[in-house]
C-alpha cells in the first residue's frame, strides 16, 4: 500500500459516523464513545466505550464498527478494544450529539 493511499484518522472517523446506536439514535463518534484511533498500513485499532457495561446493543455495536472500518481501502485488520476508564457521560457528547439528543447547552 502506498503512502497517499493510507486511510486517516479521519477517514476512520467518518466511517464511524455511519454507526447509530439504535437506543439513542446518534452516531458513536458524536456520543464521545471513540476513545482513539491509531492507523498503520493496513490495520486500524480503534479504543472505545460503551453508555454503560451492561449495554444490550454491545455485540451490535463492535460489529458496526468492524464492518465500517472494513470496508475503508486498504484496511485488511481491524482491533477494538473496549475500555471503561475513563466511564463515559454525557459531558462525552460532542455539540453535534447534544443537538441530535436535544441537549443544548445555555
Amino acid at each position: 500500500m502506498s503512502e497517499s493511499t493510507l486511510v486517516s484518522e479521519a477517514d476512520v472517523l467518518d466511517a464511524l459516523r455511519e454507526v447509530i446506536d439504535p437506543e439513542l439514535d446518534c452516531n458513536l463518534v458524536d456520543l464521545g464513545l471513540i476513545y482513539g484511533v491509531r492507523v498503520e498500513p493496513g490495520n486500524i485499532n480503534v479504543e472505545m466505550t460503551l453508555t454503560t457495561p451492561g449495554c444490550p446493543m454491545h455485540e451490535s455495536l463492535l460489529a458496526g464498527v468492524k464492518t465500517a472500518i472494513s470496508n475503508l481501502p486498504g484496511v485488511k485488520n481491524v482491533n477494538v478494544d473496549l475500555v471503561w476508564d475513563p466511564p463515559w457521560n454525557p459531558e462525552m457528547l460532542s455539540p453535534e450529539g447534544r443537538a441530535q439528543l436535544g441537549m443544548f447547552e445555555f
